[in-house]
């Protein structure tokens, strides 16, 4: 592909994969409903143009961590029902009721304030009451939550959801996980007529007594992997780089930073524009005994040499014929996917996606305007 302009990487972003996907999670869940979590400027992708297109793809309930983020999810989808994950900062009441958003309370002093401020407006706000059944983050107790479900008066306004987290899901069997379904099933029974949510991606895909009444997806729409050792959905990100220089590297020399790897045999090194100012992270790369991810070049896959650096990265393409400047290469797409990508870095793929930095060209594919 043509490198991209001034020399900026190349982010393609597939807004009709990325509807797609939801459009599967949404099927996999029902009957519950399937919202669609968008924090983080939607996993690093752009909240501005992924938004619309989860709304067109079908998506009414959204997540955000935090106020500013529900803002601008406001402005983009006027008639959206959206929860505020990180719960209510004192004082901030009203600016969530002014926006229509709806706090996610997991304290008893955010519950006390949202009560209050409902009392003072004359108004049954909505919002979701978030209990820890073993995340141990945030949250009311279990013994706590189950209180309130006995005695709904204290609580003050209608709760338009209760949910939790799951802390272990991606990983198969882990005991945790039905221990929190066990504590979740006895909450949710506690509120009759309120929606129940305990899914995440992993909880979404797996078997239906997770689902409850409302699935909350976020890795598995962007094309990660939700549950270890499983095939993610439709890839969704692609990143080309263009190569800068193609030079000889001798046998024997080392490359980059730190002296960290020794070229083997006589060789051909294509620099990259890209390092970990553009959040392809330092620990990508290699070093002798340790080798790092790998690009695509002429369709055909080749190992990064040596460190990754701020703006610039080293491949190694010695066994690739003709490579030139101007050339691109593939770091994700063309079948590296964000969880192998992710595994050469010993992070996640949510790492990966968030760190996508600001100088990329972003090209977003799929018709779902802004």
């Amino acid at each position: 592909m043509t490198p991209a302009p001034e020399g900026a990487a190349l982010l393609t972003i597939d807004l009709a994969a990325l509807a797609a996907n939801w459009r599967t999670l949404a099927e996999r869940a029902a009957p519950a409903t399937c919202a669609a979590v968008v924090k983080a400027n939607a996993y690093g992708l752009g909240i501005a143009r992924a938004a619309p297109a989860l709304w067109a793809a079908g998506a009414r309930v959204f997540f955000v961590a935090q106020l500013e983020e529900a803002r601008t999810l406001r402005a983009l989808l006027p008639a959206a029902d959206i929860y505020v994950l990180g719960g209510l900062l004192p004082g901030l009441s009203a600016s969530f009721a002014g926006l229509g958003v709806r706090p996610v309370l997991g304290s008893a002093p955010e519950l006390a304030e949202w009560s209050a401020f409902c009392r003072r407006s004359g108004a049954d706000l909505p919002a979701a009451i978030h209990v820890d059944t073993g995340m141990n983050r945030l949250g009311l107790t279990v013994e706590d939550t189950l209180a309130l479900g006995a005695d709904r008066a204290r609580i003050g306004f209608t709760p338009a959801l209760v949910m939790t987290h799951l802390a272990c899901a991606d990983a198969p069997g882990h005991p945790l996980t039905a221990l929190q379904h066990e504590r979740f099933s006895r909450v949710a029974r506690a509120f009759p007529g309120v929606p129940a949510s305990l899914a995440n991606s992993a909880g979404t895909l797996m078997d239906p007594s997770f689902h409850f009444d409302l699935v909350r997806p976020g890795i598995a729409l962007y094309g990660g992997s939700a549950i270890a050792g499983t095939a993610p959905l439709k890839p969704v990100v692609r990143l080309e780089v263009p190569i800068i220089q193609v030079r000889d590297g001798i046998s024997g020399e080392s490359v980059g930073y730190g002296a960290a790897q020794r070229l083997g045999r006589a060789s051909r090194i294509a620099i990259l524009s890209i390092g970990y100012a553009d959040g392809f992270l330092r620990a990508f790369g290699a070093s002798d005994g340790s080798p790092g991810a790998e690009a695509v070049v002429r369709g055909r896959r080749c190992p990064l040499i040596g460190r990754v650096s701020m703006d610039l990265t080293a491949v190694d393409v010695t066994d690739v014929p003709d490579v030139e400047r101007g050339d691109t290469a593939v770091l994700l797409g063309d079948g590296i996917g964000i969880d192998e990508l992710a595994a050469h870095g010993r992070t996640i793929g949510y790492e990966v996606l968030t760190s996508l930095g600001e100088r990329y060209r972003r090209v977003y594919l799929g018709d779902f305007p802004a």
